[in-house]
């Protein structure tokens, strides 16, 4: 047995928390428990205790935990072959790139491996597109995003953020941006009409990280409207809010309306490893030509199989009508809630990707607080923008095991109450 092997075997949470905080960079400021394994809805932590898992690696596993036929996926190929680069065709590749295609409807995939890889990947299309389409002047491209956006943290991503612990100190940003507010049609028609060079409008349909923040009805029809009207590219970032999670394949699909460019990550790999994707259609993906971008991991064999598997399991186990059902049990049992305390002031949601608002400032240690006492009743949950607590356990919960949940919550918040 090796060295790391018997430090492994004597690991206890303690230790790895010392560990990480020894060793690793202080970028993360997590809850102090330390996940060694995961089944489904729940994870253990090193000795043993059980928890719901209500964040699902930021809706990265919806179909659960180590799903089997997802890690079935992983292991089939991971003995054949996981990694060519694109210097060479493989025979994941294809395969997948027709499967995705028609999943979703566009004519081609562009492969990557993370959400903001994603976003830049829409983002480097719209402006090409612009020019080599629109005729927009070289170098003279806008892109317009909205208040309270995330998308990530490489410096295009913070370029577009308004939030001071994701800009300060790291400028100077990406120029070319325009912040318009979101849920605000008028503002976004505003800033179409003053700027002639817009390339594109990239946007999550529900706002994760800004705390579940959901538009009002219409606003996604609407902004497909005024992108159409514009001739500007409507790009929906769905990397959290896609993938069944709030009750339809994708949270575009609560308007039926269709995207330009398709950004998506996090679940395509049912939480196994790092898969993006890009979708859009030839008169937009055409533009780049080879050698302007890539990745040497992006549409690797050990993705493709098991992205496709991934996607197979949201169809097969009906993860989005899942989601939907047991998403209106949720929030309606959060309201009863609020109406029994004030410490609860809004519950917003759709589908499984829920919030409750808490009653207090968001300098406040009250939501961590709360938080941490529903870690020591067995689950899992984190603060977002201080005062606000995002729940969104994996899609595969059962309303049995929901409920169960709620009595977590519940009994977590009225506790909180009386201290």
């Amino acid at each position: 047995m090796s060295e790391s092997q018997v430090y492994q075997a004597s690991l206890t949470s303690q230790k790895a928390i010392e560990l990480e905080d020894r060793y690793g960079a202080h970028n993360y400021h997590p809850l102090p428990v330390v996940i060694d394994r995961g089944e489904g809805v729940f994870v253990w932590d090193l000795e043993g205790k059980r928890y719901y898992d209500f964040l699902s690696a930021y809706s990265a596993v919806n179909q659960g935990h180590s799903h089997p036929r997802i890690v079935g996926a992983l292991v089939q190929q991971a003995q054949k072959i996981t990694l060519t680069s694109r210097a060479f065709y493989n025979s994941q590749l294809g395969v997948y790139e027709k499967f995705i295609t028609n999943f979703f409807g566009y004519d081609k995939v562009l492969p990557m491996n993370t959400g903001v890889e994603g976003g830049e990947t829409a983002m480097k299309l719209a402006r090409r597109w612009a020019y080599d389409v629109k005729k927009v002047p070289a170098n003279e491209a806008k892109m317009v995003f909205v208040s309270g956006n995330f998308w990530g943290r490489t410096l295009a991503a913070i370029s577009s953020s308004q939030d001071p612990s994701s800009t300060n100190g790291f400028g100077p940003f990406v120029p070319g941006y325009i912040i318009v507010p979101y849920n605000d049609l008028h503002a976004l028609e505003q800033a179409f009409k003053d700027e002639p060079n817009i390339a594109g409008f990239m946007f999550e349909p529900i706002q994760g990280e800004a705390g579940v923040v959901v538009p009002d009805d219409g606003y996604l029809k609407g902004v497909r409207d005024l992108c159409s009207k514009y001739n500007v590219l409507m790009i929906a970032d769905e990397v959290q809010t896609g993938l069944a999670r709030t009750g339809k394949m994708l949270a575009c699909d609560h308007e039926n309306v269709k995207p330009d460019i398709l950004v998506l990550g996090k679940a395509l790999s049912g939480g196994t490893l790092p898969v993006a994707a890009v979708l859009a259609n030839d008169h937009i993906m055409l533009t780049i030509k080879p050698g302007e971008h890539g990745s040497t991991y992006g549409g690797n064999p050990l993705a493709c199989a098991v992205a496709t598997e991934a996607l197979q399991v949201l169809v097969d186990e009906n993860l989005s009508q899942n989601a939907f059902e047991l998403g209106e049990i949720f929030r309606k049992e959060m309201k009863n809630l609020q109406d029994e305390t004030d410490l609860i002031t809004l519950v917003r949601g759709r589908g499984l990707l829920n919030a409750i608002v808490i009653n207090d400032s968001e300098d406040s240690h009250t939501a961590w607080d709360l938080c941490m006492n529903l870690a020591k009743l067995g689950l899992l949950a984190k603060p977002t923008h201080g005062n606000i607590i995002r729940f969104a356990p994996p899609l595969v919960i059962t309303q049995n095991q929901l409920l169960e949940c709620v009595s977590i919550i519940r009994k977590a918040v009225l506790e909180f109450k009386k201290h």
